[in-house]
């Protein structure tokens, strides 16, 4: 395990000693997290709250954090602001079935490192966008249409449909 990644690792065995309904919130800031060579998250904020329940752990997870993004329309940098909320149960051996897979650990040990990423990742947008009103980059020169407009005419009309043009001039 990474080092950095040791800050979501918790001792979470006196918590199933506790009665059915104790309850207990670890807060998180974090200001750089490497899961992977190509995932590296950024001022990590959020809490894990782990209640006892009759069957094992409930863990409910509230994160935000950062993430380096290129906008698909203007092909700029930007930073990126990804949310993510999580429940899941480790369930106590004695409770488990073939169908489980969280299994409260042995030694009270929770690494939460594998489910913060995955959840993160899964709020990765596919076309990132660095703000809606982005114009993108223009279709004839290349030019990013944010920063002001090009200086050529767009009205390169294909000579196929300059009989519709036509029409829509007498109207």
């Amino acid at each position: 395990m990474n080092a950095q990644q040791a800050h979501f690792k918790l001792n979470c065995g006196f918590i199933a000693q506790e009665s059915i309904g104790y309850r207990r919130e670890f807060l998180f800031a974090i200001s750089q997290l490497a899961f992977q060579q190509d995932f590296v998250l950024r001022q990590i904020e959020g809490k894990i709250a782990i209640s006892r329940t009759s069957e094992g752990l409930l863990a409910q997870g509230v994160f935000q954090a950062l993430i380096d993004s290129v906008c698909v329309r203007c092909l700029e940098n930007f930073s990126q602001m990804l949310h993510t909320d999580f429940t899941e149960l480790f369930v106590f051996p004695s409770h488990a079935t073939e169908k489980t897979e969280l299994i409260f650990p042995e030694d009270g040990q929770i690494d939460f490192s594998p489910i913060v990423a995955e959840y993160m990742m899964l709020e990765v947008p596919i076309n990132p966008i660095c703000k809606v009103s982005c114009q993108g980059l223009c279709p004839i020169c290349g030019n990013n249409l944010n920063t002001g407009p090009c200086q050529h005419d767009l009205e390169d009309i294909d000579p196929r449909l300059e009989v519709l043009k036509k029409l829509l001039d007498n109207v």
